[in-house]
């Protein structure tokens, strides 16, 4: 790991060392959008799943339970994130059919980690916004998923409809918890997806709160 990434997993651990006990309940009804992307998923029978930012595992057991054919993989840079996924994965009873591994979003390497090239669908909830180097772990995910595949995104949005005051209240509040919103996310999301011939679908929510991208990769030739 790459002292940029040393660094950035310390202060992800230090932010979620206590957090990460209370997430999954305090961020139940901000969080808008991820079990729309998790109903949307549908991998291949058989297919690999993975998550950007997997976090305490609630999307991944999520998932995992709604598609009992598929592989699921997490990938965090937070040891302490990692510690309550993994319980959630046991309580769950989903040991054997999720895998989580601790690394960057821009510097995972699935060949050297599991033996594995690409993913059938990649998705990332809510993490894009926390991750420093956010253009490359964007293009990087991209490059993980398989021809066929799809990567999606669900990320706080430019709340174009909301009151400018509110906005920026809503934005000073996340810059608390280091979540800053990528104002550029779409023309990034665009541009990766051009670069691969991929076929690009996004719909706000909550006048502009959400934005939910979908990316589909066309078959290989």
């Amino acid at each position: 790991m790459s002292s940029h990434s040393a660094a950035h997993a310390a202060a992800m651990d230090r932010l979620y060392r206590v957090q990460r006990h209370v997430y999954d309940i305090s961020r139940k009804y901000y969080l808008i959008g991820r079990d729309r992307m998790i109903a949307e998923l549908a991998p291949p029978p058989g297919g690999r799943v993975l998550e950007i930012g997997c976090g305490t595992g609630r999307n991944l057991v999520a998932a995992a339970r709604r598609y009992p054919d598929a592989r699921f993989y997490g990938l965090d840079i937070s040891r302490e994130m990692l510690r309550s996924a993994e319980a959630a994965v046991r309580r769950a009873g989903l040991s054997g059919r999720v895998t989580l591994i601790e690394g960057d979003a821009t510097l995972f390497d699935p060949v050297a980690s599991l033996g594995i090239q690409s993913f059938d669908r990649v998705f990332a909830s809510y993490s894009i916004s926390m991750i420093p180097p956010w253009t490359h772990a964007v293009r990087h995910a991209m490059a993980l998923t398989a021809p066929g595949g799809a990567f999606s995104v669900v990320e706080f949005g430019l709340c174009e409809g909301w009151p400018d005051w509110c906005r920026r209240a809503l934005y000073a509040w996340l810059a608390k918890f280091r979540v800053s919103p990528r104002e550029t996310l779409m023309p990034v999301m665009q541009a990766a997806a051009a670069e691969v011939g991929a076929t690009l679908k996004a719909v706000t929510l909550w006048r502009g709160y959400v934005t939910y991208i979908r990316v589909e990769r066309p078959e290989a030739d």
